[in-house]
């Protein structure tokens, strides 16, 4: 284990801005998720398994929590944890729950500190426990693109959240869910040249489409084979290797589709690779919004004997997906 002590039981408190007056929710928010914290301590402390039975938590959270458990153990070192409530319009989150990993797979590289979102609904009931991206990504996704409003990019940066958590803890269900019936998926390969007169080989990148049930099927089997897969995005935006803005774009043409762009990193028992991926979201339906689009390249190719970065030029963004659009 990484530490023989952890903080057992945990108190919250939530920081609102001026304006928010509802001191009795709050309070229930921090009663419940100190209940859920401190559960969590108890359970990595007794080497068990979490004990959802009596936590203010629905159905779907308990499930999140539960799965995420079973990847990976973590505990709350702290003995008060302070965070930013954003009030949203379907409740309210926290994004800054701060958390030890204690991996159980020595291949697990995400480091020994994660921080969690929580999701509570309008009542003070917890509605969803997440992992979140790294923070410098999530502080790039809301400080960019400022033609989104804050709350839409809140709630995008939400589902990029899910979405990598899908991955990681292998639900299919959810992909089913947020991929749109008609979804393209664009996957490159990089393929070598024949060698020239000097031995040198030239990649170009061949690209494969796919609709939503062949990449879902393809999903699937990569799920069975693999005894763990690991996602992590980092980088934002057309900034390079930097990351940069804008972190979300919205559509010229259609005011509640929005692009990202991420660099995607991925792990698995059995294949690794490195890659942007850009994902075209539709929130027409604000509540259940989908994926239209989504593609991946390699960040690097050959070419000359030595590896160099995709050209920017040739990166996928919201202008050429766009038209991809059945």
């Amino acid at each position: 284990m990484l530490a023989s002590v952890c903080a057992n039981a945990v108190t919250v408190t939530i920081t609102t801005d001026e304006g928010f007056d509802d001191p009795a929710i709050i309070e229930k928010m921090q009663q419940n998720l100190g209940e859920v914290l401190t559960e969590i301590n108890n359970a990595y402390k007794g080497n068990r398994d979490v004990n959802t039975a009596g936590l203010k938590m629905d159905d779907h959270a308990k499930n999140m929590l539960v799965t995420l458990w079973s990847t990976v153990h973590f505990y709350c070192d702290d003995e008060e944890v302070v965070d930013r409530c954003w009030p949203l319009k379907k409740g309210y989150l926290l994004r800054q729950i701060p958390l030890i990993i204690d991996p159980q797979d020595e291949a697990f590289t995400s480091g020994t500190y994660q921080e969690a979102v929580i999701e509570f609904g309008k009542d003070g009931m917890i509605t969803d426990f997440r992992f979140a991206l790294d923070a410098q990504l999530s502080e790039s996704m809301e400080r960019c693109g400022s033609v989104v409003e804050t709350e839409r990019r809140m709630i995008i940066l939400d589902y990029i959240e899910q979405f990598r958590t899908a991955y990681c803890t292998k639900n299919l269900n959810f992909m089913e869910k947020i991929f749109s019936d008609d979804a393209l998926i664009i996957t490159g390969k990089v393929v070598m040249s024949k060698p020239d007169d000097l031995g040198q080989s030239n990649a170009k990148v061949e690209y494969n489409r796919q609709n939503k049930q062949q990449y879902l099927s393809n999903l699937r089997r990569a799920f069975l084979r693999n005894k763990y897969i690991e996602v992590k995005f980092s980088e934002i935006g057309d900034g390079g290797s930097g990351g940069g803005c804008p972190g979300i774009t919205q559509s010229r043409n259609n005011p509640d589709f929005y692009g990202v762009r991420l660099r995607q990193e991925w792990r698995s028992s059995s294949y690794s690779d490195d890659g942007y991926v850009f994902l075209l979201w539709d929130f027409r339906d604000e509540q259940n919004p989908v994926i239209h689009v989504r593609t991946w390249q390699p960040t690097m190719i050959a070419a000359g004997g030595t590896s160099q970065k995709l050209p920017e030029e040739e990166i996928f963004n919201i202008s050429s997906v766009e038209d991809m659009i059945p």
